[in-house]
């Protein structure tokens, strides 16, 4: 692998001397602010860059000699000669004026609500990643969190897992504790924070830019970020017209195709459209196949220079067959693509394990600038979520594998039909089908900031944020596996009769999912909603002059939680589970503020610090979100979890060379974690052990520091060249109340404290370090590479394993997972055919195919993705 990087590097190396580039940095005259998006054209030519969030960009011109066209939404428009001296020319610091006769081109989304590091003057530890370095590396068979690996202390798992499985951690928090925005919306699961990439497959061909705002962020609003904030930022209706068709192909049968136009901006209306299809046999383990769409509408309206209106509707439809966790001995047995969800069904692959999802997300955003000084952003938002995923209902002993490992459906549908009574099948009678786990949701939301500058050195925000959402989650049947029906009371007591039957079928299918499932009396084991609504407002002040910045920001939240039940469910405290259980209020709030000093031009040193008082996600207040409305109370009431956030920082900007470092601290106290389900153990002298139980720990500590580092340079504007890395030490601190509970009545069986000082957290590596380049060779042929190296990453902490070393007056450590590295890398080809433009991409991820085990959880291990790849063709008009 050296060999390879060493050749990569010298072909690079000879290829950078051989380019003219111009290079710049656009900003606002009277702010000095840099203008992102601004349009850098070789005046007479087509041959045009896009500057960065930071007002950079570089630009291969066909001349060393010329004018270059720089413009921007309601900026005159300039013209700036160029000359080429060795290669290069640096135009410096190139500043234009507002035109306020100028219509806007573009219509803009949410640019008041939309929090991105740029449009506060105080930094944050924070790194940008452009919708061309989207389009480049995450688009088709590779999950979007992964364009986010090159960057500190991001660590992307579980590819492996199927399309859209993977699992993303910043500073060794997982997503139910990073906050993931779209157009400064919330898109975190309102039940439990989690993301679900699979939701948003089609991210990749809709996202215009991804900022990863590291621990405190720039965010106003009261939200889960403790490791930080990922704000995503999607195309709109409005740019110039045009548009693009692609085709893709990849690893497995992978294919995908793309088509996406634009109307510009015709009079007061503007137009643009993305439609995409794919499909694959696998991801890379055995058994993952999957196939979806992404569609994409948006529509621009801009009456005057004070108003402008964008309305989207995007949705990604999916399905795709899982992947789990396994044993070494699995692995070593069957191969490292195996899967045991997996097996054939009449000389066809199938599975037991399908995720299938649709949901629509539509908003209306409407900008108004009130005056020269004020200004109000507003967004109405919601999502349809329809869909679950499949698994075994019945006797899971009754799973019948051949000598692959692999599981036989025939003989499990032989097995059924033999052992069913007139057709009819039970967990008694040790029958097997597949069910699905439906879970539907409604989320409505209004989100709204008006931003005014008080003074030309003092400017003020203040908004509110609200959601509203109602979620409903029942099993159903989706395949009888030979049998006409399946008898299953459970969880629904009398009701029913001994004799009902499960009888009809419902498709694992995105589509049919929108409109086709169960009625109440075609659903078994659990059925009930849940509805949470969040209200919260919040502020920002910010001073600021040339060398100097200071912000303090603040909100507030009142989130209320009610479950109703349509089963019987069991009885915990001797409530079941029919009817609306009361409703819990839960207030909570944060504060942040921070300071930022220029020391001598480009050198800025910045400190920030914030606290949070989070409220708990539902699960954690009711005992048992499925089968009861008992809520957790007295001793037992689940209390908000307290955040406390700490960095510092130092920004360089010289030329073409950026470096940020970063130190931070991070105390996440008051956390809640239950242990998971124990089954009994029947052979134990112990009574308690002889009971199905789980635990509950409360008032868990974690401590997060560490260090990161950043640094790009550009050597040429054929050549740049980044290092990045992160030095984390993550542990649990303190002691730490648990309980065991009996898993049918939640008496108390044990209790008492252990203490998990110590004890390091697991899921993620707390030391990472990379770097990347991108080299353009000849003409539009470019050659780039990341290489990611990850250590010190430990396993799942086990709940039980840690009691019982405490108890035993040891310090439970979980299994340390050996270090490893990928290499992934890409090249590019761009050219006009017959005055058409043309772009060829391939990408080889983990091209040197190496074995590593990239995550273990409570039930076993996950190998990552070996060699894979992908390869486009994209026409642009």
């Amino acid at each position: 692998m050296r060999k390879l990087l060493l050749l990569v590097f010298l072909l690079g190396g000879f290829a950078a001397f051989s380019q003219t580039t111009v290079t710049g940095t656009v900003i606002d005259s009277e702010s000095n602010d840099p203008l992102a998006g601004a349009n850098v054209v070789e005046t007479g030519t087509t041959n045009g860059a896009i500057a960065d969030f930071d007002g950079n960009f570089t630009l291969q011109t066909s001349a060393k000699t010329g004018t270059l066209t720089i413009s921007y939404i309601g900026y005159t428009i300039e013209k700036v000669p160029f000359k080429i001296v060795n290669g290069t020319a640096n135009l410096g610091t190139v500043k234009i004026t507002v035109d306020s006769d100028a219509l806007e081109e573009v219509v803009i989304v949410g640019k008041g609500i939309i929090d991105l590091a740029k449009d506060r003057q105080t930094p944050i530890a924070v790194s940008t990643i452009s919708a061309a370095e989207i389009q480049a590396k995450a688009v088709g068979n590779v999950e979007f969190p992964e364009v986010m690996k090159s960057t500190p202390s991001v660590y992307v798992s579980n590819q492996a897992g199927g399309f859209g499985d993977s699992q993303m951690f910043l500073r060794g928090f997982d997503q139910t504790n990073t906050a993931f925005l779209l157009n400064g919306q919330p898109i975190n699961g309102m039940e439990d924070g989690r993301m679900y990439w699979s939701n948003w497959s089609g991210m990749s061909d809709v996202a215009n830019a991804v900022q990863v705002q590291r621990g405190l962020g720039s965010s106003k609003l009261a939200i889960s970020s403790v490791g930080g904030t990922v704000n995503i930022v999607s195309r709109a209706a409005g740019r110039k017209e045009g548009g693009f068709a692609r085709f893709m192909t990849g690893n497995d049968s992978y294919f995908k195709g793309t088509l996406s136009y634009d109307s510009g901006l015709k009079g007061k209306w503007a137009y643009s459209f993305l439609l995409d299809h794919w499909q694959a046999h696998n991801k890379y383990a055995l058994g993952t196949a999957g196939q979806g769409q992404n569609y994409f509408i948006g529509i621009g309206y801009v009456p005057s220079d004070k108003h402008s209106f964008n309305f989207l509707l995007t949705g990604a439809p999916q399905y795709h067959d899982q992947n789990f966790s396994k044993s070494l001995e699995d692995y070593a047995l069957y191969g490292k693509r195996y899967n045991s969800n997996s097996g054939f069904r009449d000389g066809e692959r199938y599975t037991l394990r399908r995720n299938y999802y649709h949901k629509p997300v539509v908003n209306l955003n409407w900008d108004w600038n009130v005056s020269e000084k004020t200004n109000l952003s507003s967004v109405l938002y919601a999502s349809f979520g329809r869909g679950g995923g499949t698994g075994p209902a019945g006797s899971s002993r009754n799973i019948i594998r051949d000598n692959n490992g692999e599981i036989d459906f025939n003989a499990i549908i032989d097995n059924n039909i033999e052992s069913a009574e007139n057709g009819i099948g039970s967990f008694g009678q040790g029958s097997l089908v597949r069910r699905m786990s439906v879970n539907n949701h409604n989320w409505y939301g209004f989100l709204t900031n008006l931003e005014t500058a008080v003074s030309d050195n003092f400017t003020l925000n203040v908004g509110a944020d609200t959601r509203f959402y109602k979620g409903s989650h029942w099993y159903q049947m989706n395949d009888l596996l030979g049998l006409q029906g399946y008898a299953d009371n459970r969880g629904y007591g009398d009701a029913r009769g001994d004799d009902f039957t499960i009888s009809e079928t419902f498709e694992a299918n995105p589509w049919a999912a929108l409109f086709s499932y169960a009625d109440e009396g075609q659903r078994f084991n659990y059925d009930y909603s849940e509805t949470i609504n969040y209200i919260g407002g919040f502020g920002q002040a910010e001073f600021k002059t040339d060398n100097f910045s200071a912000f303090v920001q603040g909100a507030v939240s009142t989130q209320s939680y009610q479950r109703e039940g349509r089963a019987e469910g069991r009885e915990v405290q001797g409530v079941n589970g029919l009817g609306e259980s009361e409703k819990v209020n839960k207030v909570g709030y944060n504060l942040k503020g921070g300071m930022g000093y220029t020391i001598i031009e480009n050198n800025t040193l910045f400190a920030n610090a914030g606290y949070y008082s989070r409220q708990p996600f539902l699960d954690n207040i009711f005992s048992d979100i499925r089968n009861s409305n008992y809520i957790l109370e007295g001793d037992n009431e689940i209390d908000n979890e307290e955040i406390l956030g700490l960095e510092v920082g130092y920004r360089l900007r010289a030329g073409n060379f950026s470096l940020d470092l970063n130190g931070y601290y991070t105390k996440w106290g008051n956390r809640f974690l239950s242990g998971g389900f124990i089954e009994a153990d029947p052979t134990s002298s112990n009574p308690i052990e002889q009971k199905d139980r789980y635990q509950r720990f409360t008032d868990i500590t974690q401590v997060h520091k560490g260090f990161e580092f950043e640094g790009k340079y550009r050597y040429s504007g054929d050549f740049m060249l980044r290092a990045f890395g992160s030095i984390g030490n993550w542990k649990y601190d303190g002691e730490t109340p648990f309980q065991t509970r009996e898993d049918d009545t939640n008496v108390l069986l044990e209790s008492g404290n252990v203490d998990l000082t110590g004890t390091k957290i697991g899921n993620a590596p707390q030391t990472s370090f990379g770097f990347g380049f991108k080299y353009n060779v000849i003409g539009g042929l470019s050659i780039d590479a990341d290489y990611n190296i990850y250590a010190d990453l430990y396993g799942f902490v086990d709940a039980e394993d840690v009691v019982d070393a405490s108890i035993a007056g040891e310090i439970y450590q979980a299994e340390r997972l050996p270090a490893y590295s990928v290499l992934d890398a890409g090249i590019t080809y761009k050219f006009d055919f017959g005055g058409n433009d043309f772009t060829l991409r391939a990408n080889c991820y983990n091209a040197t195919n190496e074995a590593y085990l990239s995550q273990k959880d409570s039930f076993g291990y996950y190998y990552g993705n070996g060699r894979t790849w992908n390869a486009s063709i994209r026409y642009d008009f």
